[in-house]
């Protein structure tokens, strides 16, 4: 394994000591024994109750043989393709298995479903034969809205085909959540149930990460095996100058409280989903109590000049990669005086490695910010504001009131220039933007969307964050919301040229995204964020360009 860090010489002085510090107050003994002095009080909710992902490396070993078993006997039915119903913490890990790994000849697809645009729920039902489609049921609580409507809409649709539609559905989810219960009374297939001792962005190497890597034909052996290897590694009795885990953690934290808190990735093709997965990870562990660690994961390499001084770059490469352009990029960075931290990874196995090594950091991390890792104080806000919004019958351009006045019409040449301007302008060095998309996630929005980070990262220097809504909401959304108030939101919003009503309910996908737009506006506005949202109407293409020529000019 290799981690190689440069950096600016007080930076790296910073580092040494918080090292030394450590070595010297049995830091890694501490976290292995689940200290929760390390972060806050003795009696705070959410730390020795949420580090079961220490040892998962070993425990999950125990479970390769029944997940084994399982993914063959799908094998032998013939599934084409396994759509997992799930948010955030359930859904990322398995989105970088699929992506890193792909399904081996024979094992069915796994296709993430976390948008509830009504126009992605209908593109994942186009995409599949339905009857030789396993769904996945997927939530640590098991109470999760966006993961019961897709339950209930493809359950209905299921339920077409087959008299006993269960035989497709399987649940992974916590022990006696209301989640099993609905499982086992609709007869599922399958219920898995998770470590409840882990929280949902520490899951990957848990039954959320694992069941969908098994169903895809990953080597599960090689992939705790990486695991393992780097949980000795970390473990309590290695120097903290040769741990890997607490030399990223002090890089991380020191480098954010040196005001180098963008913590920017740049990575081989074949791993590129990994960073991904660190954006939950990273924000919502690090974004709370008006502190947090900004991670900037999928945005557009540039040249050195585009970058501010409140960056820190991390390069991972898989060593059979030559990456003639990222090394050269990532020399030309490290020249310019910026934080680069190098990782090499042997093979793809190594991302098992990985989950571990950053899970370990983070929580160092936290403590080198002085702020609690695992719990995620401000994401309810949004879900109540969302309820809020349902039960107003929020309109298709969202609610007025305490949750926000009308958007601005992207079709308004003129307000949509003056808008842009003003909110533009209040942008200051250090600053970050999120563009926070509402729309049906698709190739040619993404592409577009890609296109307006990097002219407002060039223009400006400002990191930028892209996420497709709720989908961040349960991820970088605390960090918008806890994290320092340095953030510019542009919330994009669109009408659905189609609905889908959500079976068992009275509410359709719709009204859903909407009033979950509406309820992100209104905590960033109460937590006095500077957010723009526009109107995109039935000509998202036309909108996005728009957006882009004003910010041009």
């Amino acid at each position: 394994m290799e981690l190689l860090l440069h950096s600016p010489a007080g930076l790296q002085s910073a580092v040494n000591d918080r090292l030394t510090q450590w070595q010297a107050s049995g830091f890694a003994r501490r976290l292995w024994e689940k200290d929760p002095t390390l972060w806050a009080s003795k009696d705070t909710p959410e730390i020795t109750n949420r580090m079961g992902w220490l040892h998962l490396p070993e425990t999950m070993r125990e479970q390769i043989a029944s997940l084994t078993q399982f993914r063959e006997a799908v094998k032998s039915e013939r599934f084409s393709h396994a759509v997992l119903l799930g948010m955030g913490g359930s859904s990322l890990a398995p989105e970088v298995f699929q992506e890193t790994f792909h399904n081996a000849r024979g094992y069915p697809e796994v296709l993430v479903l976390d948008s509830t645009h009504p126009a992605a729920v209908r593109a994942v039902e186009k995409r599949v034969d339905l009857a030789h489609t396993l769904f996945i049921v997927s939530s640590k609580s098991g109470t999760t809205t966006e993961m019961l409507s897709f339950f209930y809409y493809f359950w209905k649709q299921a339920g077409v085909l087959a008299k006993s539609p269960g035989r497709q559905f399987i649940a992974v989810t916590d022990p006696g959540t209301p989640l099993e219960k609905l499982a086992r009374d609709r007869g599922f297939r399958a219920v898995f149930q998770a470590s409840p001792d882990v929280g949902g962005r520490y899951s990957a190497l848990t039954h959320f990460g694992l069941v969908p890597a098994a169903l895809i034909g990953v080597d599960l052996h090689s992939l705790l095996d990486r695991a393992r290897t780097m949980e000795e590694a970390c473990a309590s009795g290695v120097p903290a100058n040769e741990n890997p885990g607490l030399l990223l953690g002090a890089a991380l934290g020191e480098a954010a409280l040196a005001g180098r808190d963008k913590v920017t990735f740049l990575a081989s093709t074949g791993i590129d989903a990994f960073p991904v997965w660190l954006e939950q990870l990273i924000a919502e562990s690090t974004g709370k109590n008006g502190k947090g660690i900004v991670p900037v994961a999928g945005e557009a390499p540039g040249a050195p000049g585009v970058y501010g001084k409140d960056r820190s770059f991390v390069c991972l490469r898989l060593r059979q990669d030559n990456a003639a352009n990222l090394q050269k990029q990532m020399s030309a960075l490290e020249a310019t005086g910026h934080p680069i931290v190098r990782i090499t990874l042997g093979g793809t196995a190594d991302i098992g490695r990985e989950f571990f090594r950053w899970e370990f950091a983070v929580a160092a991390a936290g403590a080198v910010l002085g702020i609690h890792p695992f719990n995620q104080p401000d994401v309810q806000l949004a879900k109540d504001l969302a309820r809020e919004a349902m039960k107003k019958g929020a309109s298709i351009s969202a609610t007025r009131g305490n949750l926000g006045p009308e958007p601005v019409a992207a079709a308004d040449a003129r307000e949509l220039r003056r808008a842009l301007e003003a909110w533009l302008g209040t942008a200051r060095a250090g600053d970050y933007f999120g563009i926070d998309a509402y729309l049906e996630p698709t190739n040619e929005a993404s592409k577009a969307l890609d296109g307006i980070r990097t002219i407002l990262r060039d223009c400006t220097k400002c990191a930028t964050m892209l996420g497709y809504g709720p989908r961040f909401l349960h991820s970088t959304g605390q960090l918008h919301k806890g994290g320092p108030n340095t953030g510019l939101f542009l919330q994009l919003l669109d009408e659905p040229r189609e609905d889908l009503a959500v079976p068992e309910t009275d509410y359709t996908f719709g009204q859903l995204i909407r009033a979950q737009a509406a309820g992100d506006y209104g905590a960033l506005e109460q937590r006095g964020r500077r957010t723009l949202r526009v109107q995109l109407g039935k000509d998202v293409g036309g909108g996005l360009k728009r957006i882009a020529e004003v910010l041009r000019g």
